[in-house]
């Protein structure tokens, strides 16, 4: 319990921005004031501004209705219990932990648009893995920006980790040396980066897709998780990168970054409702160590802390 309430002030102050653009404002909306049309309408208005999506919000408001019409609900006091009871309902019981392949290296493919975090977002997984005693080696395949190289070698050198990179190499070839380098160091978990996609620019996407094709035919059933790095500040743009990414690559889940940067964390749910994946991590700061997998209950509780 005592690890439990530890997290969820974790995410609560990486959440604060949320907290008080909607959070912060929905007791004093709420306080001593009858549930009416009014009010459900104000309501609406801030899940929206929240980034929780239109369609989110008015199901919030109509399942707020009928609890009011059979009079389970009269004030609006016990609005907010009632929201995260809703909330929470709305992740069942599901698998977000990584699949680790069975026997040889565990093959992670990470995508996102150039600015989405995802650089560092690898940093933060390695330092996960690490963490929870994995062997990790990293692959540098981002060629086509230099600083991602370089950032990355930085993070590997900071974090303990092993790097492949090859300089001016094409990102297929360096993706090739990494998973037999990884399998012949008997790595436990490859993670590889890969050149900042605009999902709009269908050339850039065929790249990708001859990554992930070099991966499969290196290493058995691999890739074994492809994680879209999605930045939590841009919004219900987000819901359409991975839309497009998923068509492409068969996204597995998202780690949602820079949700400490953000008003708008109610995109968790939003993507939650509009895409059919999983979150299976959150990033909550600049450091490696600022990583936490998403659990809906610890998150929602956070939101209302």
């Amino acid at each position: 319990m005592a690890l439990f309430r530890k997290t969820i002030e974790k995410i609560a102050s990486g959440l604060r921005k949320t907290r008080e653009k909607f959070f912060g404002g929905l007791a004093s909306l709420l306080r001593g004031r009858r549930l009416d049309e009014g009010l459900l309408d104000e309501l609406e208005e801030k899940l929206i501004e929240a980034d929780m999506g239109v369609a989110t919000a008015m199901k919030i408001r109509d399942d707020l209705k009928a609890a009011f019409a059979e009079k389970r609900i009269t004030q609006g006091d016990e609005v907010i219990d009632f929201l995260k009871q809703e909330l929470k309902s709305y992740w069942p019981a599901a698998d977000r932990s990584i699949h680790f392949a069975p026997t040889g290296p565990t093959v992670v493919l990470v995508a996102g648009i150039n600015g989405s975090g995802k650089t560092t977002s690898i940093a933060k997984l390695a330092w996960r893995f690490k963490h929870d005693g994995k062997k990790v080696v990293l692959a540098a395949g981002d060629t086509f920006r230099a600083a991602a190289v370089e950032q990355l070698t930085i993070w590997a050198e900071r974090i303990g980790v092993d790097i492949i990179k090859g300089s001016g190499k094409d990102p297929a070839a360096v993706v090739y040396d990494a998973c037999e380098a990884a399998t012949a160091r008997k790595a436990d978990v490859l993670l590889i980066d890969t050149a900042g996609r605009l999902h709009t620019q269908d050339h850039l996407m065929r790249e990708l897709i001859k990554v992930r094709n070099v991966v499969a035919k290196k290493i058995p059933q691999a890739p074994h998780e492809v994680l879209l790095v999605l930045d939590a500040t841009t919004g219900q743009n987000a819901i359409s990168q991975a839309k497009a990414f998923t068509a492409a690559i068969d996204v597995t889940g998202i780690m949602l970054a820079k949700l400490d940067g953000t008003a708008k964390g109610g995109i968790v749910v939003a993507i939650r409702n509009e895409v059919n994946l999983p979150v299976k991590f959150i990033g909550l700061g600049e450091g490696y160590e600022d990583i936490e997998p998403f659990n809906p209950e610890e998150f929602v509780e956070a939101l209302f802390l």
